[in-house]
């Protein structure tokens, strides 16, 4: 069993993102299964109005027809970090992660819950995705052959009961597409990723955008998967490309044997 998070330097024209992907792609292990993971705005990266106007209802698309031909073309797990999608009769959408199977069948869709309104000391300071975005309101797991997999998006890297909720529900594998900031990701990315897999003694695959947009964001890169002991096994610090690495049910089952941290959580 493989994991693979693809890290991209998006723009903001769908059919420009679309050739980075297919070039990564097209490059991939003939190994399977095979879980990918892409970034956050893999398929769009720029202003409000360039998700308004690019968003789509859930099963619905082109762009979800192009994931759900990859998934099959590829005999992949495709998990399409996050991109936007409405909500019936709301001036606002979703920035949604959706995950496909090998036969490009879509098995389940994530919400973003926590939105990054916040101020960052770099070239674009303010950044409000409530101005654009609804929060989600439910975790999602999705049941997969490398085990149920536990959704997030970006910002909820930094709400640790998220990740503890999927843990608990039997998340194996703790998905983290982003396009965490240049400023933010220097001084917490790794950290927080590497806490998130120790505590949860999980597999997690994080796949970031990684270099200067054309709005002048500049965002961290450094994708990686880690191992549930916390090891970063395969990481790329910048610039498009895709990391890779095995997972290995045995070392989930040992740690949880051995540590059995979530059955000695006693505040809940």
């Amino acid at each position: 069993m493989w994991l693979a998070a693809i890290q991209l330097v998006s723009g903001r024209n769908w059919q420009d993102n679309r050739e980075q992907i297919a070039a990564e792609l097209a490059l991939l292990p003939s190994e399977r299964p095979l879980l990918v993971l892409l970034p956050e705005n893999f398929a769009l990266f720029g202003e409000r109005q360039g998700y308004l106007d690019g968003a789509e209802t859930i099963g619905e698309g082109p762009i979800q027809q192009q994931l759900a031909e990859w998934a099959r073309d590829y005999g992949i797990w495709l998990v399409a970090g996050a991109m936007p999608t409405t909500i019936a009769g709301s001036d606002h959408i979703h920035t949604s992660t959706l995950v496909f199977d090998p036969s490009g069948d879509l098995k389940g869709h994530y919400h973003k819950i926590h939105l990054f309104d916040v101020d960052v000391a770099d070239n674009h300071g303010r950044y409000r995705e409530s101005e654009t975005f609804s929060p989600g309101e439910e975790p999602v797991l999705v049941d997969s052959p490398f085990g149920p997999l536990g959704l997030s998006i970006c910002y909820d890297l930094r709400f640790p009961e998220l990740y503890r909720r999927l843990a608990r529900a039997g998340a194996r594998v703790l998905l983290v597409p982003a396009a965490f900031t240049a400023v933010t990701g220097e001084a917490h990315w790794e950290p927080l990723l590497r806490a998130r897999a120790i505590e949860n003694q999980c597999y997690l695959v994080a796949a970031n955008q990684g270099g200067t947009h054309e709005t002048g964001r500049q965002t961290w890169g450094h994708s990686m998967v880690i191992d549930p002991w916390g090891r970063v096994l395969a990481s790329l610090d910048s610039g498009r490309g895709t990391v890779l690495a095995p997972l290995d049910p045995g070392l989930m089952d040992e740690l949880q044997r051995t540590m059995p941290v979530l059955g000695h959580a006693r505040l809940l």
